[in-house]
């Protein structure tokens, strides 16, 4: 059993980010798959080949199988089965399509990592409804949904990294799950050295994702952050991603009594996601409602 974390201000914030970067390079992130190397080399070309996007797509046939498998979800609700690749980049649109090979591609690489079904359903969800959020609020805070679905899809995606070289972590994350006043990340960095926002951002910058997005990763449990004066260099767009993720994690455990990992953060970060975003109580208890579909829509 885990001992309770001493308070997170008995280590200096300096020798914390040194470990934290010997940790990081011991750990190894794991490389972006060539796959999605190719697939951006041709969607950066002034006219994508749909064709030979699906033949490099088509060569992995888990792949392939699950971006048709989306394709044909509900949540898109397209009235005509898809049947191929090709089709499925057809309807999904490249922008969407790029980002759900991401996905796959992330969890794909975890395959070896414990049982983590739960929480690459977890993240789906947020995904999915963080998407449907920037949607609701009409794009108003200047950032794009596939942005959105993007972020929180990857938000966490330290965890499993974490995982795999340190078996205690899974008792680590039940503390952090349950921490009322320090942060999450706090709770981390007492037990390990390191926490999952610092990895997750590696992995996310490695993997070439855009700058606000791994900046997000790596804040995502800092209030500071979110807060009317943040520290310098935190980019409007990532504030705004990270209250979009909270708030739509907010919602699913609003909306759910399955086994998400429900943590403490709303207490923690919701007021000021709420400050950020513009949205008062009442905004709050209608998007609650409202957000019911689209948390029990699934594949």
């Amino acid at each position: 059993m885990v001992e309770s974390p001493a308070p997170a201000a008995t280590i200096a914030p300096a020798d914390v980010e040194s470990r934290m970067g010997i940790e990081v390079r011991n750990i190894g992130i794991p490389p972006r798959p060539a796959i999605l190397e190719q697939i951006n080399r041709e969607i950066a070309n002034s006219e994508p080949d749909f064709a030979h996007l699906a033949a490099l797509i088509g060569s992995d046939v888990a792949l392939a199988a699950s971006l048709i498998k989306v394709a044909n979800s509900p949540y898109y609700g397209f009235s005509k089965k898809v049947r191929s690749v090709q089709e499925a980049l057809l309807v999904l649109g490249l922008k969407v399509a790029v980002r759900t090979i991401a996905g796959l591609s992330l969890r794909a690489v975890f395959k070896r990592a414990p049982s983590f079904e739960r929480f690459w359903d977890a993240s789906a969800c947020t995904a999915r409804v963080a998407d449907w959020l920037v949607q609701r609020l009409s794009g108003r805070h200047g950032v794009r949904p596939e942005d959105a679905y993007t972020f929180a899809l990857f938000r966490d995606c330290g965890i499993p990294v974490l995982m795999m070289p340190f078996p205690e972590y899974r008792g680590i994350l039940q503390q952090a799950n349950e921490e009322e006043s320090l942060s999450f990340t706090d709770v981390e960095d007492v037990a390990l050295s390191i926490n999952h926002a610092i990895v997750g951002a590696e992995l996310a910058e490695n993997w070439l994702l855009p700058e606000e997005i791994h900046q997000a990763i790596r804040h995502h449990h800092d209030l500071a952050v979110l807060q009317a004066n943040p520290p310098p260099g935190v980019e409007p767009a990532t504030r705004r991603l990270i209250a979009i993720a909270q708030l739509a994690e907010y919602l699913i455990q609003q909306n759910t009594v399955r086994d998400h990992n429900h943590t403490r953060e709303w207490p923690k970060l919701g007021p000021a996601c709420l400050a950020l975003l513009e949205l008062d109580g009442d905004a709050l208890h209608t998007l609650t409602g409202e957000a019911v579909a689209v948390v029990h829509d699934h594949d």
